[in-house]
């Protein structure tokens, strides 16, 4: 079985996009109108180191990627699931057809506006530990406001929390033996510190449609199939709780999975690579 899966925030880059928007001169129209924006410019000139911005790094991100899979669709590929890394998972939804494209990037656009309104945070990867022995080492230091904010691989998770306390932690977890590597955004993300931001848009959640869809999709909060019924409150967990793509890729193989995809990279390709196929004692 084949699954698609959908970078998310981290993956933008100046010049990506390319022949994309000239191919897809409509959605490309329509998604600058609803910005306010030329996205065309935003991700061919990044004008003010703009996509370091949450803000507009999200919606480059969300569109890219969407252009990317109306690409694969248009050459009549089909897809057994669809997966998404955090705002990944939105375009894993339009994919599968639970909104529509424009739907999505309305979403994103307020996600985005909500999640950069935090600030006072950091991130960082840590590279070369298991989930478990980061945790250990962060309990162990005392550090109750940095958690483990996305479980990408066997050997690497990213933390994130409050700035003076992810300093501390980030000694703490070289001393254990990891490569720790900041991660260049604005705020805790995926941690309760955002908790605020989640509750505002469940908020905006509520004002939109979520159909059945046709394809599965696995949800990277619950690594578990996405319930439309459940939408807003695992979109809005979404913001505040670890993306769990471990365990998403292995729900995802445990269906039968054998063949993954990725758009507009090789990021997941290269964390999924790295996920073997049962945890071994030290990773559960």
């Amino acid at each position: 079985m084949h699954c698609l899966v959908f970078p998310g925030q981290g993956v933008q880059r100046k010049g990506m996009g390319g022949e994309l928007f000239e191919r897809y001169p409509r959605q490309t129209a329509a998604a600058s109108e609803l910005l306010g924006y030329s996205v065309t410019e935003l991700c061919r000139d990044d004008p003010g180191n703009r996509l370091s911005d949450t803000r507009y790094a999200q919606p480059a991100v969300f569109l890219v990627n969407a252009l990317s899979w109306l690409d694969l669709a248009h050459a009549g590929r089909r897809y057994d699931y669809v997966a998404g890394h955090s705002l990944g998972e939105f375009n894993a939804l339009v994919a599968a057809g639970v909104i529509d494209l424009m739907d999505g990037l309305a979403l994103v656009r307020h996600r985005a506006e909500l999640m950069a309104g935090v600030t006072g945070g950091a991130m960082a990867a840590v590279i070369g530990l298991s989930s478990a022995r980061v945790e250990a080492a962060l309990r162990g230091a005392g550090l109750n406001l940095v958690h483990v904010a996305n479980r990408n691989s066997d050997r690497q998770v990213t933390v994130a929390g409050e700035r003076p306390q992810l300093a501390l932690a980030v000694k703490a977890l070289r001393g254990a033996g990891a490569r720790v590597l900041p991660v260049s955004v604005s705020g805790p993300f995926h941690t309760p510190l955002m908790a605020s931001a989640g509750r505002a848009f469940a908020t905006v959640l509520r004002a939109h449609e979520f159909r059945t869809g046709h394809t599965p999709v696995m949800s990277s909060v619950s690594a578990a199939l996405f319930d439309p019924a459940e939408a807003v409150t695992l979109l809005s967990r979404q913001i505040h709780r670890p993306v769990e793509w471990v365990r998403t890729v292995r729900a995802l193989r445990s269906a039968g999975v054998d063949h993954f995809t990725e758009v507009n990279g090789t990021t997941l390709t290269a964390f999924i690579d790295r996920i073997a196929a049962q945890p071994t004692e030290e990773h559960v």
